[in-house]
């Protein structure tokens, strides 16, 4: 089958790979499609510290085609959407509510038992996420698969995979953005497009968008912004835009320390900042040690928007059935498999709010 692979950093080709059958506890699923994500140009550029060789792709939908033993909540014909934290539901976190930071999730792009279901002549392969989702098939974890409804088109459904979950989770989940707030998010890809309907969806009176590019802060209005800033000197303009108190929730959504400084500087006093992109492991996010502790404001890390992928990809694709959450228009442009490689640079260049792989 065909797989997009990561030999060595910054080079990704289509290559055709060999999958084992599912064990105890795993599914084989035939996939319709894959979001071309940040964290898998993230892999691919070396940001985030991954073994290769790797098959990419963590975030998509597609069709159960087999399911090993002791699995009873799915069957073959189910629809499904990936989760990439995989959750057992009784680690320490999970009992906690934090099902996104389940400790069963496996590290190396190793399945739970530490071993891999994909090769390439006899050498096994990494699969991102436990996932590695940007090929014809994938087995993966169990716990991965969350069935949804037939009625919802696999290639929107492979959206909340990752992207949207994160963004809309970060208001809803982590902050808890309440009606009638003001909201800034910094950044307007995929996450921050994601967290801008979020912010509408929760309520809140005034969305004001963060961006360099003139053309992402006017796609932005089309999802929920009110008002659009340029990324320089942004916190004094919200400050000015806010009768210098600032704004009660502000999110990240790139993952560069000075912006995140820049978002926590925008915040008002006792208000709440979200730090969503995530960075690169050598910059940081630099704190004063007098002013922060004395302002009340809050800053929150967030993991796959807090959710929990089997109660929250359900309430993410009701609210894009119910018409409160655009995610068909967030597809700039759709790709073959052959074309990935070429999906991940449009991405790097901010070309696309998402990019979708179509598999089969």
């Amino acid at each position: 089958m065909k797989a997009v692979l990561v030999h060595e950093l910054n080079r990704a080709s289509v290559e055709d790979v060999q999958l084992a059958p599912p064990k105890a506890y795993e599914v084989k699923i035939k996939m319709a499609a894959a979001g071309a994500c940040h964290s898998d140009l993230s892999v691919l550029n070396g940001t985030i510290p991954h073994p290769l060789p790797v098959v990419l792709g963590h975030e998509g939908a597609g069709v159960v085609e087999e399911v090993g033993e002791g699995v009873s909540h799915t069957k073959p014909g189910h629809h499904a959407v990936l989760s990439f934290v995989p959750n057992r539901g009784r680690c320490f976190h999970c009992v906690r509510h934090e099902a996104f930071l389940c400790r069963a999730t496996p590290r190396g792009g190793a399945m739970l038992d530490g071993t891999q279901r994909l090769s390439q002549g006899g050498k096994p392969l990494a699969a991102f996420c436990s996932l590695g989702n940007m090929a014809e098939y994938v087995v993966c974890p169990a716990i991965s698969v969350v069935p949804v409804s037939k009625d919802i088109p696999l290639d929107v459904a492979a959206l909340i995979g990752c992207g949207v979950t994160t963004g809309v989770g970060a208001v809803i989940n982590t902050a808890a953005v309440e009606p009638g707030s003001t909201v800034a998010v910094f950044g307007c890809g995929g996450v921050g497009i994601a967290t801008i309907q979020g912010a509408r969806i929760a309520g809140a009176a005034r969305i004001f968008a963060v961006d360099i590019s003139d053309e992402k802060l006017e796609l932005a209005k089309r999802f929920g912004a009110t008002d659009v800033v340029k990324a320089e000197d942004a916190p004094k303009q919200l400050m000015a835009l806010t009768d210098g108190i600032g704004v009660d929730y502000a999110f990240e959504a790139i993952g560069i320390g000075a912006v995140v400084e820049a978002a926590i500087q925008a915040t008002r006093r006792g208000g709440t900042t979200v730090a969503v992109g995530v960075g690169k492991l050598t910059d940081s996010i630099k704190l004063n040690a007098l002013v922060f502790p004395l302002s009340g404001k809050t800053l929150a890390s967030c993991m796959f928007g807090s959710a929990n992928p089997q109660l929250d990809f359900p309430k993410m694709l009701a609210l894009y059935r119910g018409g409160k959450l655009d995610l068909q228009g967030m597809v700039t442009k759709t790709y073959s498999i052959d074309e990935a490689p070429q999906a991940l640079k449009d991405l790097e260049l901010g070309k696309n709010t998402r990019g979708v792989i179509q598999l089969s």
